[in-house]
């Protein structure tokens, strides 16, 4: 797995561990030397993952819509950046160029992105591996309610074997390989 692209919020959100856990995981694909893909923008965790892979010597690809650009800030100093027109594009790019998708804490658009990644791999139009990053739990209800869905019938494949959890940076690390 060398090229992960990374999906989580424009903002840092509430809880200190969700930037904290960004940082870490930025460290560690860094010194692994992975290639990260990733909305393109400064702010928030997005801007965090970016800064920390390239710090920690990765190399980062930023793919943002043209009217994104004033919103999310490009970010500079990235390895490559791809300019789209639409939230589309981008997303397909980013699939397109990915062969691992982590998801870190976000809003509505990192869950678009994830269930986006979950939907193709059922529909067979691209098998990524997909990982939610919990975050201080951040992502508990989501799995309860994802693991309904299955219980109840409606979803073709059970989540495990769509999805990996952790709960620490380092537990990426063997799933890297």
């Amino acid at each position: 797995m060398q090229h992960i692209a990374v999906f989580c919020g424009s903002k840092n959100g509430s809880n200190p561990a969700f930037l904290e856990a960004t940082i870490a995981l930025g460290k560690i694909l860094g010194e692994q030397q992975k290639h990260v893909i990733y909305g393109g923008g400064t702010i928030g965790l997005m801007g965090a993952i970016a800064t920390t892979t390239l710090e920690y010597g990765g190399t980062v690809t930023g793919i943002i819509p043209g009217f994104l650009n004033s919103i999310e800030k490009k970010h500079q100093f990235l390895t490559d950046f791809i300019e789209t027109t639409t939230m589309h594009e981008r997303k397909k790019l980013l699939f397109e160029k990915s062969e691992m998708a982590i998801i870190l804490p976000g809003g509505f658009g990192t869950l678009d992105e994830l269930f986006e990644m979950l939907t193709w791999n059922q529909l067979e139009l691209h098998k990524i591996k997909v990982v939610v990053f919990n975050v201080a739990g951040f992502y508990d209800h989501l799995k309860q309610h994802i693991d309904w869905m299955y219980q109840q019938n409606f979803l073709y494949i059970e989540p495990a074997e769509q999805i990996s959890y952790i709960n620490t940076a380092e537990e990426i690390i063997p799933l890297l390989q």
